[in-house]
């Protein structure tokens, strides 16, 4: 799992596929809130705001 920005989306799917084999669900955070769980504010790659989860 792992919160991205816009940019570095395609890195975490590609990153996902190599370690699961499969393609995995893209999350928009800006349209999505959790009940019990809140997102990094940053994006994992750099210090830009986290936009989607990759899971």
């Amino acid at each position: 799992m792992q919160c991205v920005c816009k940019d570095h989306v395609e890195i975490a799917i590609d990153e996902f596929v190599d370690e699961y084999e499969e393609a995995p669900d893209i999350v928009d955070l800006q349209k999505t809130q959790f009940a019990h769980w809140a997102p990094p504010t940053h994006c994992e790659h750099c210090e830009a705001a986290a936009r989607f989860l990759v899971v």
